[in-house]
């Protein structure tokens, strides 16, 4: 007598594969600590150039321009850290046009994460503007004094920003798809109380 074909193998309501697989610790404290800086950063950022000229004001623009440092070099480690320890693999389900999309955004994520920094490193130097990581760590200039250069560096660097919340908002939003409208566990891998073998 032939066999009947089980109805779960035509099952829309059956939960979607996934990856097995989560993030290891290091790469999650890597990847939070960053997110959590850059909303320090943005924080600073507006209140440094919207206070008024007084020694309060220096001080804001020295930790955004320090937290900027840490930023880039959290960022270089991770990329460190991601080429030697390759990610988890996404869910089996997940269309190819999605695999590339979610790649191409994170390259466009770091991009951005290391502009950013280096931007701001060049409106510090291009104003003259001598700069000490957190009052301790010198940080040498990378061009010449050029009030010119400050200002279209100061421009790029804003627009940089721009181009990061857009990212911000792209990749956020990405994650909250795959936890609740394709139910995977693409968000849930990277968050920092899940145990995993990786």
């Amino acid at each position: 007598m032939p066999s009947v074909p089980s109805s779960r193998s035509t099952d829309r309501t059956d939960p979607p594969a996934s990856s097995g697989a989560g993030w290891s610790g290091i790469a999650k404290f890597l990847h939070w600590a960053v997110a959590v800086l850059i909303g320090a950063q943005w924080v600073l950022g507006l209140l440094a150039v919207n206070w008024r000229l007084s020694p309060t004001k220096l001080d804001l623009f020295v930790w955004h321009k320090s937290t900027g440092m840490l930023v880039l070099t959290l960022v270089a480690i991770r990329l460190a850290w991601r080429a030697t320890h390759p990610p988890p693999p996404w869910p089996s389900n997940m269309p190819r046009w999605e695999r590339i999309a979610a790649g191409v955004t994170h390259g466009l994520l770091y991009a951005v994460m290391i502009a950013m920094p280096l931007s701001g490193w060049v409106v510090s130097s291009a104003a003259g503007v001598p700069f000490s990581i957190y009052w301790r760590i010198p940080l040498p200039s990378i061009v010449a004094p050029d009030r010119h250069l400050a200002e279209v560096a100061a421009g790029v660097h804003f627009g940089l920003g721009v181009a990061l919340v857009a990212l911000l908002v792209l990749h956020v939003g990405a994650a909250l798809r795959h936890h609740y409208v394709k139910r995977d566990d693409v968000l849930v891998r990277m968050l920092p109380w899940r145990k995993t073998s990786r």
